[in-house]
């Protein structure tokens, strides 16, 4: 009868002790809850009056593809990162009063690796700007030198870059990228055979017409009137590969390369 006493006690304190534990559990959960809910309401505010989406609005503004841009609510990851960061912590400690330690350990160590992925979204989005920076500058420099083929070259440099920026991201996130990194080896590795190729057979007849159509739209204009081959004319287009005269039989479309390589004579 003793020892069925004593159970019946030891069962009583086990549960008593057990009941005020979820009981404070309870209330910490709660009022945790309600200080995150506050918390986080200060901070949408404080983000609002900083302005953080003029920032997401330039960010929005990167064309991954030509039509096709981003569309990133900054504010809203912001607040949905730290709510559950914070709600993570709030686990934490309703764990440890719970005396669920292995649950609390595991969460622990899913918080130590969120820096780690902030600086790898931090990586990304830096690099992004950096290769949409790349991008417009070489779209502005083809077309000072009113050359073709920006739109081309731009989105296959800012490719390369967006490329390198996501596997540097990926390795700071701590994730193995060898796998990626041999494939895209392999085929960068063709591709520029592939053009070392191409500019090794065609190079300097491309360079040529370049050069010609420059050397064409810096020396005559439209409007200009000019005698090519005892034909006169005014010059009414100027393009890549040719010039087109207005004469009194009609139009005459002479290639930019008779043009520099004939002689010509500027009437006014």
């Amino acid at each position: 009868m003793e020892k069925l006493a004593e159970l019946k006690d030891m069962a009583i304190e086990n549960f008593s002790t057990t009941g005020v534990s979820i009981l404070k559990a309870l209330l910490v959960l709660l009022f945790g809850w309600l200080f995150i809910k506050l918390l986080l309401s200060i901070l949408k505010r404080a983000l609002k009056a900083i302005k953080i989406d003029k920032f997401g609005e330039k960010l929005n503004d990167i064309e991954i593809i030509e039509g096709k841009k981003l569309n990133v609510n900054l504010t809203k990851i912001i607040i949905s990162f730290i709510k559950w960061s914070l709600l993570l912590i709030l686990i934490i400690i309703v764990s440890e009063m719970m005396g669920m330690t292995i649950i609390s350990e595991e969460i622990g160590n899913l918080i130590s690796y969120l820096p780690q992925l902030l600086s790898a979204a931090a990586i990304f989005v830096i690099g992004l700007f950096i290769a949409n920076f790349v991008k417009k500058s070489i779209q502005s420099f083809f077309k000072s030198f009113e050359l073709s083929g920006s739109k081309i070259v731009s989105q296959l440099v800012f490719f390369i870059l967006l490329a390198i920026i996501s596997i540097t991201a990926l390795n700071q996130a701590g994730i193995n990228t060898d796998i990626i990194t041999s494939n895209l080896s392999l085929i960068f590795g063709a591709f520029l055979a592939a053009f070392a190729l191409a500019i090794g057979l065609g190079a300097r007849e491309v360079v040529a017409d370049l050069l010609r159509t420059y050397y064409t739209r810096r020396t005559y204009e439209v409007g200009q009137r000019i005698k090519f081959n005892n034909v006169e004319g005014e010059i009414i287009t100027i393009d890549d590969i040719s010039m087109t005269l207005k004469t009194i039989t009609g139009k005459l479309i002479i290639p930019i390369k008779d043009i520099v390589n004939s002689q010509v004579e500027v009437l006014e």
